[in-house]
């Protein structure tokens, strides 16, 4: 690929950007920019024009037998973040009184062997943690020690050997043990200073103001209820009422929650109805799993990076490959910008680009504050050598990372990567680096 060619059309594409954003609102234009094979300098003009017309970027690049993923966007919030492991939300530990009113009607002790064998694992362990609690000074187990006691406790109430239920109400003993109220994360969300709305404020972070009264107030610390149980061992009848009381109260927080929401977009002077049912249920659903993605500025990332992280990943065995290929991938354009030329693009002179290669990269090293640092002959070589390739298979695999990112960002589900992701397909290797 002719390096100029990558800057002429970056050119007239800022060009036209620029064009569209004087005239017309960017978000009805674009959700999102894909950008691929550009090189540093282009990079970071298009990050900038992105950003000022609050676009979303995922940056792309194949090179050789490596490449890399990256995105970048102001701010990224989601709220069905689809985490794959997260605990139920079933209260064991703090009952709502509907609840607690439920689990005193069942009698653990019951004469009937059929009936003690279908009483649901929620209510054993809401009882068991009661008895507990009330014997601890109102302490849930904390200790390792304390904890294998609570589930000698549920264990002691079996009366045989075969009781599913019990069996599972020891297996989900340790949902109990969490800790009480929304964590940490949430708590930050929370008191972000963008949960303080405005006119111009997201539905996110309206919703999110919402949710912090929510949580001061009615919540008694705890965000809305999910309202969905697992599956347990349990009667018909235990199981349906269970279903009901959790259902109940997930639609009694939900109505809450709306009338806050209502509240707050009034108070900002926006039409009450604006954020849709729909949307805040499904923010009630998942308010303990939001996620709220910030992203440097390629610009800012290139000029001011974590040198103590540079320097950590280079003298990690496992980490050196990958950071070798950053400095190595941002060490070919600054190649490119003296010489109109990738390294070992032509016929000829492989030797001379080599060590062109090698001064120009020890001198981004420096440049970055990694005085001292060095990268291996060998990787050097192959950079030359991969001659500014772009291989169909790799250009594929990087592909697909990149459009996975690109649903992610797009449907505001799941995760989307936070660093650059590099490709080595030289020791088979991908792996995320944070700078």
């Amino acid at each position: 690929m002719d390096p100029k060619s990558s800057l002429e059309t970056l050119e007239t594409t800022s060009w036209w950007m620029r064009g569209v954003l004087v005239n017309q609102k960017p978000s009805l234009l674009f959700t999102l920019v894909i950008a691929t094979q550009l090189v540093e300098d282009s990079v970071v003009k298009l990050d900038r024009i992105c950003r000022e017309a609050n676009v979303k970027l995922v940056f792309v690049r194949s090179y050789g037998l490596a490449g890399f993923v990256r995105v970048s966007v102001k701010e990224h919030t989601i709220i069905d973040s689809k985490p794959d492991h997260f605990l139920d939300d079933l209260r064991l530990n703090n009952p709502w009184p509907e609840l607690k009113s439920f689990v005193e009607t069942i009698d653990l002790n019951v004469s009937d062997a059929v009936a003690h064998k279908h009483i649901p694992y929620v209510v054993i362990l809401v009882k068991m943690a009661d008895e507990w609690t009330q014997s601890h000074s109102g302490n849930l187990p904390s200790t390792r020690e304390e904890k294998k006691a609570f589930k000698d406790l549920v264990k002691s109430k079996m009366i045989s050997m075969d009781e599913d239920n019990y069996k599972e109400a020891i297996e989900a003993a340790f949902k109990v043990f969490a800790p009480r109220g929304i964590s940490s994360e949430i708590q930050q969300i929370s008191n972000d200073t963008c949960a303080e709305p405005s006119s111009n404020s997201s539905d996110f972070w309206v919703m999110v103001a919402a949710l912090k009264e929510f949580v001061s107030n009615e919540g008694d610390g705890e965000a809305p209820l999910e309202g969905s149980i697992p599956d347990m061992t349990s009667s018909t009848e235990h199981y349906i009422n269970l279903q009901k009381i959790y259902l109940a109260k997930a639609e009694s927080d939900f109505l809450v929650m709306e009338e806050r929401v209502k509240n707050i977009l009034k108070k900002i002077g926006r039409d009450p109805n604006s954020i849709s049912k729909p949307t805040i249920k499904s923010f009630c659903k998942n308010a303990r799993k939001l996620k709220v993605c910030r992203y440097r500025m390629v610009e800012d990332e290139f000029s001011n990076p974590s040198v103590t992280e540079i320097q950590k990943r280079l003298a990690d065995e496992d980490y050196s490959g990958a950071m070798g290929f950053y400095i190595l991938l941002r060490a070919v354009d600054r190649f490119t910008a003296n010489y109109n030329k990738f390294p070992g693009q032509f016929d000829g002179g492989m030797d001379e680009d080599i060590s062109r290669l090698k001064t120009t990269a020890l001198s981004l090293l420096t440049d970055l504050g990694c005085n001292g640092s060095v990268l291996p002959d060998d990787l050097i070589n192959e950079m030359c050598r991969f001659g500014a390739s772009e291989l169909h298979v790799v250009a594929a695999f990087l592909g697909g990372i990149a459009s996975q990112e690109a649903i992610k960002l797009v449907t505001k589900q799941f995760v989307p990567m936070l660093g650059t992701y590099i490709f080595n397909g030289i020791d088979h290797k991908s792996q995320l680096l944070t700078l």
